[in-house]
């Protein structure tokens, strides 16, 4: 079984329902388990500033599906949720956006998968979430307590929990 971060975002819709029942469809499409969930937080928009915040957290799960397998599976859950990418305006507002962060220690860099995810290290909101549940975690010789240490984490704030 592979250990898999992967990241959460939406800013379009009830977010956070959207993510309980995004999660649960991955692990059952991926026959996954999840191991970690963080909490939810509310965030500044990132690249495209002239939108609604966005909601984003952070699961880790374990599956015995391949990086791509499992690619296909997130692509087909954000589908459900309203997510049409080759429509989406680049860093724009979504219903539901998922990104595989890590998959293991596995380095890749193919068209359709860059593992680790490229921008881990420039993104709080990634940072913020992933550190609540992975803290000592390395990835790509970086520990995530350290990254989080080395951004800025203006505007981003813990979500209460809904129960």
């Amino acid at each position: 079984m592979a250990s898999v971060l992967i990241a959460l975002g939406g800013n379009v819709g009830d977010v956070r329902t959207t993510f309980k029942k995004a999660i649960a469809h991955i692990c059952g499409m991926a026959q996954a388990t999840v191991v970690a969930r963080s909490s939810d937080y509310a965030t500044p928009p990132w690249g495209d500033e002239n939108q609604d915040p966005f909601v984003n957290a952070c699961v880790e799960i374990e599956t015995g599906l391949d990086p791509h397998a499992l690619l296909f599976v997130m692509q087909k859950v954000e589908q459900k949720f309203g997510r049409t990418r080759d429509q989406d305006r680049r860093w724009g507002p979504r219903t539901l956006d998922l990104d595989m962060i890590a998959y293991d220690d596995v380095s890749m860099n193919k068209p359709d998968l860059t593992l680790p995810h490229p921008r881990l290290f420039e993104r709080a909101f990634v940072l913020v979430p992933l550190a609540e549940i992975a803290p000592e975690r390395v990835i790509s010789g970086i520990r995530v307590r350290d990254a989080l240490a080395s951004v800025s984490t203006q505007g981003i704030e813990q979500l209460p929990d809904t129960g």
